[in-house]
């Protein structure tokens, strides 16, 4: 089961650690920023941003003259987070309470609860705690002007969405030009899925931006010490290959796909069936817990196992309740889900999340993976591993299942990327000494303007989401994009799609900045003696001869390529690689121009032109640059 990534972590402490207040690093950042009228917190999975926001919300009662705080989550059991606490205990100047019936979290539709949230707002009540369906419900039938005073608080905020046809965008927007409210968006996966803008850049530019990154979180953690991502590559039906990869000595989150998703076979009863019975025997079930008792096969030990696939909602809400209440590790060792824990879902002791197949999104995925990341005593390992089906060139859905292994490998990217700690990068000056943490880098444009500051510090693993996100730059990681294409045309397309305000000037800026972010994260730093060497592209470079141009002749994303190429074999790399040129992007004047150079570089070292039949996919690129560029000069008549 190899590892793309394997991190690891000081374990300093420091982000759990709590000040005079009883807030932790992550939550007295976010309360320095109280005072924001709306106000943008970036947060991984357990950070803790339901405390902070219970902090924030009563500072804004309290001293700031708003009257009422309502807090959205995207569902009914993620409304437990925001119970009743006494924060006054640990020294903050007031507790968290929330009445009963101020709890719309609780069994029965949306819809009905309409009429006790209008109340709420008529009322005196001062904190209500609702679902983001209740929330659009209730908005439908009020005006703007009914949240005026009020704290609006959005949790897990990439449910919103920019686009003009989505409700709680729409309800958003609204809220903001049309009312005094004030507006806390909580998120710890700033992106979609669908590579739709959360906010509308005009939108968001209104927001005072707190972001606490994955890196600062797990490594401020007591007892993780390490984290790895990891694949493991199958041939037919995914449940052949399950016991190769859960391990019920560890435990475990198993996310089996979804009923619509091609590795599924259409029956999840069955499923959960034939996974319970690769574990053992059920014994029986709970009928106080709904919790299923399965006697392994291994050696008759009793394995503890959360169904919540099954779809009666009286045997899952009993289910659910009892996971919400779970103090102890030996509490429950399996949780099968479909559709739930994947946000807003707290089970600490979980060493494994252990996904099959693509999940729709990175979103979905990142989410996924901080259900293992919480820290907790004993537990010093965490593993997400994706089971990922290998294309058959026979296979009808060839195309489907190729997209879905590239997306999940380019989702194992993105975490490398977030989970390694931040290097700052500054143009080389010559004879001006590099502190330590930084990289000096020749070449490299300085950030001259504070909206590129403000991304390259607050937004900058959210651009690679989105560059990763990109169909084109997805196709770049089967090896057969040239790196310079990638890094000086595929990569600008899509950061001029997210920002269009920036100048050309700034865009290259932001650019250069990721693509070296990107490929030294990437790349694996050796310190001998007083020199810091870096391996990229299967070479050792002293990090003091780095340049911009060096750094552009590389593929950030070649790791991804070499485990492609060492865990499957090499028909399969080629039935990925055919299928891949076969919906090639068109060629670009772009791209011809920068393969052109390396066209005639090829035909001097080669003594031929490069062959379009081979089977090298950069040959094939720069065959059809040739032609390309042939064809062009026969049009303009040169």
């Amino acid at each position: 089961m190899p590892d793309l990534i394997h991190v690891h972590y000081a374990s300093t402490g420091a982000s759990t650690a709590t000040n005079a207040m009883g807030m932790r690093e992550m939550q007295a950042r976010a309360y320095a920023a109280r005072t924001s009228q709306y106000l943008l917190l970036k947060a991984p999975p357990a950070s803790g941003k339901s405390r902070a926001l219970m902090f924030i919300a009563l500072d804004k009662l309290h001293h700031q003259g708003l009257k009422k705080a309502i807090i959205a989550v995207p569902e009914r059991s993620i409304g437990g987070s925001f119970d009743s606490t006494p924060l006054s205990k640990h020294g903050f100047f007031s507790d968290w309470t929330v009445s009963p019936q101020r709890n719309l979290c609780t069994p029965g539709g949306d819809l009905g609860k309409v009429g006790a949230f209008k109340d709420f707002l008529a009322g005196d009540g001062r904190i209500l705690i609702c679902t983001h369906a209740t929330l659009r419900f209730a908005f439908d039938q009020l005006d703007s002007a009914a949240f005026n005073d009020c704290l609006l608080a959005v949790d897990e905020f990439h449910h919103v969405s920019g686009n003009e046809d989505s409700r709680l965008g729409e309800l958003v927007r609204e809220v903001m030009s049309g009312s005094t409210a004030h507006l806390v968006a909580m998120t710890g996966s700033y992106f979609r899925g669908d590579s739709q803008p959360v906010l509308l850049p005009e939108d968001e530019a209104k927001f005072t931006g707190v972001t606490y990154n994955y890196y600062e979180q797990l490594n401020g953690y007591e007892y993780l010490k390490s984290l790895g991502i990891g694949y493991h590559f199958y041939q037919g039906r995914y449940l052949t290959a399950i016991a190769d990869v859960l391990d019920t000595d560890k435990k475990t989150i198993l996310h089996i796909p979804h009923v619509r998703a091609g590795e599924s076979t259409k029956d999840k009863r069955g499923e959960l069936d034939t996974i319970l019975d690769i574990i053992g025997t059920v014994e029986f079930t709970d009928p106080e817990t709904g919790v299923l008792h399965v006697k392994r096969k291994t050696d008759g030990k009793i394995i503890k196992v959360a169904d919540l696939v099954n779809d009666d909602p009286n045997r899952r809400d009993r289910v659910v309740g009892y996971l919400r209440k779970m103090e102890k590790p030996e509490n429950m060792d399996l949780i099968i889900a479909l559709g739930m824990a994947k946000e807003g879902f707290d089970w600490k002791f979980c060493e494994h999340a252990l996904t099959v197949g693509y999940r729709g999104s990175l979103t979905e995925v990142i989410q996924i993976i901080g259900r293992c990341t919480r820290d907790s005593v004993g537990k010093t390992h965490a593993q997400f591993t994706n089971l990922i089906a290998k294309p058959d060139a026979n296979d009808t859905n060839v195309a489907i299942s190729v997209n879905n292994m590239l997306k999940a490998i380019t989702c194992s990217l993105l975490m490398e990327q977030v989970l390694a700690p931040m290097i700052m990068f500054k143009p080389m000056q010559d004879g001006e000494d590099t502190p330590p943490g930084e990289i000096r880098v020749r070449g490299l444009k300085g950030a001259t303007t504070e909206r590129v500051k403000k991304i390259l510090e607050q937004d900058i693993n959210d651009l690679k989401a989105a560059i990763l996100s990109d169909d084109d730059v997805t196709k770049a990681i089967a090896g057969i994009v040239d790196p310079e294409v990638l890094n000086k045309v595929l990569i600008p397309k899509v950061i001029e799609t997210k920002y269009p305000q920036l100048t050309k000037d700034e865009q290259e800026q932001v650019r250069q900045h990721v693509v070296a972010d990107s490929v030294i994260r990437g790349g694996e730093i050796e310190v001998v003696g007083d020199q810091r060497f870096i391996r990229m592209a299967g070479q050792f470079i002293n990090i003091d001869d780095l340049s911009i141009d060096l750094i552009d002749s590389i593929n950030p994303f070649q790791r991804a390529y070499e485990i492609l190429s060492k865990d499957v074999n090499v028909p399969t790399l080629k039935v990925i690689q055919d299928c891949i040129a076969a919906t090639r992007i068109q060629m670009t004047d772009e791209e011809a121009i920068l393969l052109f150079p390396k066209v005639k570089a090829f035909v001097q070292e080669k003594g031929r032109q490069p062959n379009i039949n081979v089977l090298d996919p950069l040959e094939q690129r720069m065959a059809q640059a040739l032609i390309f560029i042939q064809r062009l000069r026969q049009q303009r008549g040169k």
